[in-house]
């Protein structure tokens, strides 16, 4: 694979991380405000869904097609990997503190390298292990995961949950990514979410109300485009360059911006340990850059839906 290719998909996957983090500290106002969590996961959504889609309308609609064997990956993508990734974050966090919810979430790329390991027998090299490993412990620290005032089971089901489901998306947007351009895998995915959404909590149901105001409209607004668009587009095009198992070992830089960001934001200032866990995840994002990329091995597998229609692989 080419160098300057795999270096853009290292940076991709590290300013997705980045704006992921600044949408917490956004959808931080906007919960204080007494928005719902999962009105706003619903909100966030469909208003990515209708925004990207009338823009691709308008300006560039070729990229708004797909084959019918395409839909079912795709599917996949937007209820499992988006929608329901949200969705069993916020019921983690309901029942467990914010730092253990993350943390038991970012065994996302653990999870991604026990299945291709486990389910497809790769060789995977003992430094990718190690940087998976270091990142885990670097984001335990960073978000106080050791300072739990009660571990709720039903909480860290939900956890794991969304851990799983952090690995689905992207696995499911490397596969995706060999096909299409990615405004075309976040259309349709984000499509496939707001029709979930929709029919979990029908539009005459939603509290409006709670977005009325100007400060609240334009926090809702960035939400969409810095928490939502841009994230989710540059994580989609980071997995055409990168495998989804390296680029979950950068995601993990995610606690450790949004905890900066809820410093320069929040005031919530960082104790030495969380320094040092930050340093940590940081190493490991080092680390795996620096090991030699072995794409038989680290490659998500083609589904078993897209085997039969494949078409010649996006450049």
């Amino acid at each position: 694979m080419d160098g300057k290719l795999t270096a853009r998909g290292y940076t991709l996957a590290a300013a997705a991380a980045t704006m992921f983090a600044l949408n917490a500290s956004l959808a931080r106002y906007l919960i204080d405000d007494g928005v719902g969590a999962l009105d706003l996961s619903q909100f966030r959504a469909v208003g990515s869904f209708v925004l990207l889609a009338a823009t691709l309308a308008v300006l560039r609609p070729r990229l708004l097609r797909v084959r019918r064997t395409d839909l079912p990956l795709l599917a996949l993508l937007g209820v499992a990997g988006l929608a329901l990734v949200q969705v069993t974050y916020f019921l983690a966090i309901a029942r467990l503190p914010i730092g253990v919810a993350l943390t038991i979430q970012y065994l996302g790329p653990l999870l991604v390298l026990l299945w291709l390991r486990v389910a497809h027998g790769r060789h995977l090299s003992r430094g990718l292990w190690g940087a998976v490993g270091l990142s885990v412990v670097g984001c335990f620290l960073v978000v106080r995961a050791y300072e739990p005032a009660a571990i709720d089971p039903i909480g860290v089901g939900w956890a794991l949950g969304a851990a799983v489901t952090l690995a689905v998306y992207l696995v499911l947007s490397e596969q995706a990514g060999r096909h299409h351009e990615p405004a075309t895998t976040l259309t349709w995915a984000l499509g496939f979410a707001t029709a979930a959404w929709l029919v979990a909590a029908p539009p005459l149901d939603f509290p409006w109300a709670s977005f009325a105001g100007a400060r609240t409209a334009l926090l809702a607004l960035a939400v969409v485009v810095v928490g939502t668009l841009v994230p989710f587009g540059l994580m989609v095009a980071a997995v055409r360059h990168i495998p989804a198992s390296r680029a979950a070992i950068v995601a993990t830089l995610e606690p450790v911006m949004a905890a900066g960001f809820a410093w320069i934001l929040h005031g919530e200032r960082l104790a030495p340990v969380q320094l040092v866990g930050g340093a940590a995840v940081i190493l490991a994002v080092i680390w795996v850059q620096s090991r030699r990329l072995d794409l038989d091995a680290e490659s998500a597998p083609a589904g078993r839906w897209t085997r039969g229609a494949l078409r010649q692989e996006i450049p």
